[in-house]
């Protein structure tokens, strides 16, 4: 009776034991389960709203797949799990102002941890494979084969938002030493900004008009926009500010979130290096704005330009 009393106790205290274990192993499958149902709907809703018949198919063809995952999570769960609408909302909002591309490579990368747990538990859980071959593999491939204006034309917001970024910053701490009013600076600031914004669109038109897999009046667009956006953006703290010196210290500063922001749109959407691209961009832009910086003090002392 003592022996089958012992044995008992330790075969409680094992199924204790592997009852914890489980248990948050559990959490992580319904925190799967959750991503996997948001995401068949952001999918659904994102191929409903596309007008491009070739984008909707591979939305349609995706969100296939996320329910199909939803449905074999259910079966090691157990449970049914609601949509989360805050989330859905979320990335159909990036989708429309950043693009579908940017918004589901996102959403990708999120589930990145969720491979992983895959690959952990395979063994324990064998159909979470499947999950793991479709996400690696076929979805994300099927994401590239995607067509949008904003990323087939990339290379021209490049052009016009590093242009704009090197050009104006150098230009603006030129100025600032050199003549240190805010607001006359920031007015030259904007003539000198718009016109090269026009140059840099003509520019691109020229260029693109002979590549036949471009449109040049949309190139000459991206272009033209980037640098206007730019410009406006830099020149801003020049027109509410008085004081000069502060005012290169906030556009410096409106500059590098410009880069880092740019940087890591293109870093989700293309599968770059944020960190390379974002120090290259970032250290040519503050060199020469240090450099136009050093040129204003030249001005002013050898010249005695100021006002």
């Amino acid at each position: 009776m003592n022996i089958s009393l012992i044995f008992y106790s330790i075969s409680y205290v094992f199924s204790l034991m592997i009852k914890k274990k489980r248990e948050p192993l559990q959490k992580e499958l319904l925190q799967d389960q959750q991503n996997e149902i948001d995401a068949y709907y952001i999918y659904q809703s994102l191929a409903k709203r596309t007008k491009n018949n070739h984008n909707a198919s591979i939305l349609f063809s995706i969100a296939s797949d996320e329910k199909n995952h939803y449905n074999i999570l259910k079966e090691y769960t157990q449970k049914e799990v609601t949509p989360n609408k805050l989330k859905i909302f979320f990335f159909i909002f990036l989708a429309r102002f950043l693009g579908f591309t940017f918004a589901l490579k996102l959403l990708e990368n999120a589930e990145q941890k969720a491979q992983d747990d895959y690959k952990t538990i395979g063994d324990s859980y064998p159909r979470l494979k499947e999950i793991t071959r479709d996400e690696e593999k076929h979805e994300r491939k099927l994401i590239d084969m995607m067509k949008e204006d904003r990323l087939a034309y990339i290379g021209s917001v490049v052009l016009g938002l590093n242009d704009a970024l090197v050009e104006l910053t150098g230009a603006l701490a030129g100025f600032t030493f050199a003549l240190q009013n805010a607001r006359i600076i920031g007015v030259l600031g904007l003539i000198t900004g718009i016109s090269a914004s026009l140059s840099m669109g003509a520019s691109e038109y020229l260029s693109s008009s002979h590549e036949k897999h471009k449109n040049a009046g949309k190139a000459a667009t991206y272009t033209g926009l980037a640098y206007v956006i730019t410009v406006f953006l830099l020149i801003s703290p020049f027109m509410i500010m008085k004081d000069a010196f502060i005012s290169l210290t906030m556009t410096l500063g409106i500059a590098i979130l410009i880069i880092a922001f740019f940087n890591y749109y293109v870093a989700v959407a293309k599968d770059f290096s944020f960190k390379k691209r974002f120090l290259e961009m970032a250290g040519i832009s503050l060199g020469v704005a240090g450099v136009s910086f050093l040129i204003g003090v030249l001005v002013k002392s050898l010249l005695g330009v100021g006002i």
